[in-house]
């Protein structure tokens, strides 16, 4: 209990000042919480804003194009998210009338939704008593009761929810869950925390036993790939450019992106104008080829290293379906090809 009440006293002096947490409408929370699944609140902030302007109510997400919420999504990464949440807007609104489930059981049903996200809508909107586990809680957790246990594991992440249900303020539940992300977000940091400062510091156990730098416990690692994208952007007479729109299953699904050349391994400046050249589009080959880049660039995701180049391949005559930039600025890009348009070439052009 004084765990509790202590974090809770802590968080209402300390609490950061953001609109989802004026609100019970569970609207607002799960629009949040989708956004800001790994990703910071700094980050996520103006796109929250963003989409509460553009679509104030389920309904008005439910009725908006994929296109215009992929476009507004543009540089949050992991789009899935976008897609899972204009998916479940349609269901919560055409389904269910725009009535959000009332229970954790029941919000676990939604597409998109998780453990965490079913428990923070749950506690926020409803205030039934159900923890939440995110990074932040299982640092704290870990640190304060000196749990040691790789929390890679799905039998630790077991382990981890009891726990954090146990301790779980059940008359306040809303404030607690707050409060202990919370403290984990701006107290008990991963790296070099200010324990000395810390309202838990006289009991925790992890610093009581030196310990408070190797928790939580993490092993497993990421497996990154690296991939190899040579991007062409194909110029015609009339100074319009072809785009195209990624099918099937991937991170970039249903965004656009210009013709792609994928290579194995990263290729010479002169194998790859090589290798371009031999190319045909719509029965026609570039006229002239050119390096818009000196260096690469590269994007890092979470299981992929992303080496990018620019090509511009200019042709004599008109390509069909090429379009306008004035036309393609409205579409929804993976962020790392339009800031390259924007910053780096259409603003040249």
């Amino acid at each position: 209990m004084e765990f509790s009440n202590s974090l809770i006293h802590w968080y209402l002096q300390n609490k950061r000042d953001l609109p989802w947490r004026n609100t019970t409408n569970p609207y607002s929370i799960w629009l949040s919480e989708i956004m800001l699944q790994q990703t910071r609140v700094a980050q996520g902030l103006p796109y929250f804003l963003s989409f509460n302007d553009a679509f104030p109510t389920i309904f008005d997400l439910a009725n908006a194009d994929e296109e215009q919420v992929l476009k507004l999504w543009q540089g949050l990464g992991y789009y899935s998210r976008a897609r899972n949440l204009h998916a479940t807007a349609k269901h919560i609104a055409f389904e269910l009338n725009g009535e959000f489930p009332p229970t954790y059981k029941e919000l676990l049903k939604l597409k998109g939704v998780g453990e965490y996200t079913a428990a923070a809508i749950a506690s926020f909107s409803y205030n039934e008593p159900v923890a939440v586990l995110d990074g932040n809680v299982f640092r704290v957790l870990s640190r304060y009761f000196n749990v040691d246990s790789d929390i890679s594991s799905p039998k630790t992440k077991i382990e981890f929810q009891q726990l954090a249900q146990e301790v779980l303020d059940k008359k306040n539940p809303a404030s607690f869950n707050q409060a202990i992300m919370e403290f984990g977000a701006l107290q008990c940091v991963p790296k070099n925390p200010d324990c000395n400062s810390c309202v838990l510091n006289s009991s925790c156990a992890a610093l009581q036993h030196k310990k408070v730098s190797e928790l939580p416990v993490k092993s497993k690692k990421t497996k990154v790939t690296n991939r190899y994208l040579n991007y062409l952007i194909l110029k015609d007479s009339d100074s319009n450019y072809i785009v195209q729109k990624r099918e099937g299953k991937g991170i970039w699904e249903n965004l656009y992106e210009f013709p792609l050349l994928e290579t194995d391994f990263l290729l010479s400046e002169k194998d790859a104008i090589d290798q371009i050249s031999k190319m045909q589009f719509y029965n026609q080959k570039p006229s002239e080829i050119l390096i818009l880049q000196n260096e690469i660039t590269l994007h890092k995701l979470s299981h992929q290293h992303l080496h990018i180049r620019f090509f511009e391949l200019r042709f004599s005559s008109k390509l069909p379906d090429s379009k306008p930039f004035t036309a393609i600025e409205k579409l929804p890009f993976p962020i790392v090809i339009h800031n390259f348009m924007v910053s780096n070439y259409f603003n040249s052009h």
